[in-house]
């Protein structure tokens, strides 16, 4: 526009190093690309502006966010890097805007410029999660699969699910309009009401505000090693630093996660696994080996109400640890409450003094439930059809499975040894 008002200002606004600034801010062109090029700073600001102009507020940030997420997994799992696709074109989120009857917001479609998600395979780009013999990769889904799976039923009217497992059925879900509770653009876990008669009546685990804090946030975790890369897969178990106990030279560490598929708002059943990493320094003496024998657990609610638990061995095992060795395992407990902790010892003895026994300590790590709403068909209806005891507190594996079949939940593809 300043071009117009004077012959000097028109020279100044054609100023090549000021468009650089511009190019590199706001499309992160590099000098190698723009001498691939071979156009001027303004040339190629002008021309990316006119295929992406309307994103220019979210681009950068998108773009920078795939490019750190390529490079780490790369290095790390490249069959992963293999399954993502290329990029769609203006016409095609129109296109899929006209199917589905709703506008796509300009975060999501500006992604999808840059690349269109994936192919359904294993491993899944937005996580894993594998428990005994249930197993959850999410992939995170391309538009036209988004598209076919747009949601208009009651529950999840006018949602648009952002990623699936081929193993569950789960998906997270993007809000599209203001409706039946939820926020637009809000993106969640469904959750049925599995005490309510009305099937439209489905809570919600909240994972994100938008599309680019969801996505963001989750590259973020993931390229700072947020989460684990467990045999090629990002494993989502959030490492709290302060959760580490050293006693002697054995260390113990903690990681935790919480599984919607698992879990449901009403009746309130909150399913959480955890990941223990137990490691002897590599400069401990030989004589320092040892073999665990049992474990303790003292488990505690939001409520205060406390179980203790003690039992032989982990996991069924009884490992060895020595001077640089490291054994980890995972196991799961279960609260009535939307939070709770846990923290313990392990009771080893040494293998050159069978006689010697000690104890190590487990540090304090707390579970908490993700914020989540509740439906909106559940407030409607009268409170008392769907009164349930809150006082329950965690179970143990078979009682667990007995009243989810009660209660017509899905039960896992597998069991779990809780508390171990």
């Amino acid at each position: 526009s300043c071009c117009y008002l004077s012959r000097r200002l028109n020279q100044l606004s054609s100023h090549d190093p000021l468009w650089k600034r511009h190019c590199k801010k706001y499309w992160l062109i590099s000098e190698e690309e723009k001498n691939q090029r071979n156009q001027s700073w303004k040339a190629i600001f002008i021309s990316t502006y006119c295929d992406l102009g309307r994103y220019i507020q979210y681009y950068a940030t998108l773009k920078k966010a795939w490019d750190d997420l390529e490079k780490y997994l790369g290095q790390r799992c490249p069959r992963m890097i293999g399954s993502l696709k290329e990029s769609v074109q203006e016409e095609d989120l129109d296109a899929v805007e006209a199917q589905i009857g709703c506008k796509l917001p300009d975060d999501y479609r500006c992604s999808f410029r840059i690349h269109n998600g994936q192919k359904l395979v294993v491993p899944g780009l937005m996580g894993s999660m594998a428990l005994s013999n249930h197993y959850r990769s999410e992939d995170l889904l391309d538009i036209d699969t988004a598209a076919g799976g747009f949601q208009q039923r009651l529950g999840l009217k006018q949602c648009l699910p952002l990623t699936f497992c081929i193993h569950t059925g789960l998906s997270q879900y993007m809000a599209l309009e203001s409706v039946e509770g939820r926020n637009k653009y809000e993106i969640f876990y469904q959750c049925p009401d599995q005490m309510a008669r009305n099937p439209s009546a489905i809570d919600m685990f909240i994972t994100g505000t938008s599309y680019l804090e969801w996505f963001t946030s989750y590259v973020n975790k993931v390229v700072t090693g947020g989460y684990p890369i467990i045999r090629d897969q990002i494993f989502r178990y959030v490492h709290d630093k302060e959760c580490v106990a050293t006693t002697g030279d054995i260390t113990v560490s903690v990681s935790t996660s919480f599984l919607p598929e698992l879990s449901s708002v009403h009746p309130p059943h909150y399913f959480f696994t955890y990941r223990i990493r137990i490691e002897m320094s590599k400069d401990a003496l030989p004589e320092k080996a040892c073999q665990l024998d049992s474990r303790y657990w003292r488990i505690t609610n939001a409520k205060g109400d406390v179980e203790e638990v003690q039992g032989p061995g982990v996991v069924g095992e009884f490992p060895i640890i020595s001077p640089g060795r490291v054994y980890e395992y995972t196991s799961c407990t279960t609260f009535s409450t939307t939070s709770g902790y846990m923290e313990g010892y392990y009771t080893f003895h040494c293998l050159y003094y069978k006689d010697r026994f000690f104890n190590v300590t487990i540090p304090r790590f707390h579970m908490v439930c993700p914020t989540f709403k509740v439906s909106t068909a559940r407030i409607e209806t009268n409170h008392n059809e769907y009164a349930v005891d809150e006082d329950e507190d965690s179970t143990d594996t078979d009682e667990y499975e007995d009243r989810r079949r009660v209660l017509d939940i899905p039960a896992p593809s597998g069991r779990c040894p809780r508390h171990t």
